[in-house]
């Protein structure tokens, strides 16, 4: 079947009842047939029919072998975080999310878990950092907020030379757009919150792996830790996956329409866009996702000016979210890489006039209204 059939057929409802939809087992605790029973359903921190529905469903998407679903994105990240231990130590791309650096300096910093940051686009630089108790590569293409592309399949051939894991988060595209599997990555992370939610509703976060012996060690973690989704939730990711790729189509096409747009505004200064020609990962990122998403950052020279644009936004909702329906802006450098030491920030691009927008599915044109009636 085709990705967007998967996305509507992969979890087929209820066998035993033939609900289309994959019911809501709202429970805790299920009956054992047998004293210390192996197998099925017992306490629903181990396994939960809905969320055991969600954890297939993602994983049969991005070509895995295994899904997880948690209560957050940075809970997602920390389960993964939790494979290292002591004395291990983990290269990551420096234009990383602010939360997944501020857990890795500020939390696992306490249990002897180091980390190096490194521009990803140069492979050698990577390479330099590589050390004997290195364990891992972690790396988020395209970045959040300025949109740097990271060659999957080069990074994941450097570490299967040198014995390593690759960690990809591959929430700004979802299964729907890139399926870093396909390159050889060993983890990949969402933060379901975004686009497989689609709907600003839900808090989520999932792991899918490609080896059963990951799987294996997630799945003791996840159990062992307890940070999983509840039942609601993960039928409310379910039913969100159904929409997920006319909500992409629809979002890439808006966002190609506000970029030029935004590309002829004297008020702008730069345009970060996937779908211009330009863009240093252009050519990259089309050999390694079907589409450019729906991020587009701007940065209009003036951090006041930036300030004023996002306190007169009347359709655009000032938010520190993205990928859902509707259009969200944020100012990174004080809101989603808030944590982020200033000099990473400005490695980055991330300016304090840099605005990043998460187009939804309005019509464009309203949008493209509200924009500039704002910098007006």
């Amino acid at each position: 079947m085709h990705l967007e059939t998967l996305l509507i057929h992969g979890a087929e409802g209820d066998a035993q009842t033939g609900a289309v939809s994959t019911p809501i087992y709202q429970a805790s605790t299920f009956r054992q047939h047998t004293v210390g029973q192996e197998g099925g359903y017992q306490y629903s921190r181990g396994n939960n029919p809905t969320r055991h529905a969600l954890e297939e469903q993602v994983a049969l998407l991005e070509g895995g072998s295994q899904g997880f679903a948690f209560g957050s994105g940075m809970a997602a990240l920390t389960a993964v975080f939790n494979l290292f231990s002591a004395g291990d130590h983990i290269v990551a791309s420096q234009n990383l999310y602010g939360g997944t650096s501020r857990v890795l300096d500020k939390i696992f910093s306490r249990f002897g878990v180091s980390v190096s940051y490194v521009e990803f686009s140069n492979l050698i630089d990577i390479e330099a950092a590589i050390t004997s108790n290195t364990k891992a590569l972690v790396i988020e293409t395209p970045s959040n907020p300025t949109l740097m592309v990271t060659d999957i399949k080069a990074v994941t051939n450097l570490a299967q030379k040198r014995g390593l894991l690759t960690v990809a988060d591959n929430t700004f595209m979802s299964p729907y757009l890139q399926r870093p599997f396909d390159f050889g990555v060993d983890i990949v992370v969402h933060s379901a919150t975004k686009f497989i939610s689609g709907h600003s509703d839900v808090l989520a976060g999932v792991v899918v792996v490609k080896d059963q012996r990951l799987a294996e060690e997630l799945h003791f973690i996840q159990n062992s830790t307890g940070g999983v989704l509840g039942p609601f939730d993960s039928w409310l990711l379910l039913r969100g996956l159904k929409t997920l790729g006319i909500r992409m189509d629809r979002q890439s096409q808006n966002a190609h329409e506000l970029a030029v747009w935004l590309r002829a505004r004297p008020e702008v200064k730069k345009v970060y866009y996937l779908g211009f020609e330009d863009h240093p990962g252009f050519a990259l990122h089309r050999s390694q996702a079907s589409n450019t998403g729906n991020v587009v950052s701007f940065d209009v020279g003036d951090g006041e000016f930036a300030r004023r644009i996002l306190s007169k936004v009347k359709l655009c909702v000032l938010g520190d979210s993205l990928g859902g329906v509707e259009s969200l802006v944020n100012l990174p450098d004080v809101m989603s890489h808030g944590s982020v030491p200033k000099e990473r920030k400005l490695q980055m691009g991330v300016t304090p006039s840099l605005i990043r927008l998460s187009v939804g599915i309005e019509h464009s044109a309203d949008i493209i209204l509200d924009l500039e009636q704002a910098m007006k």
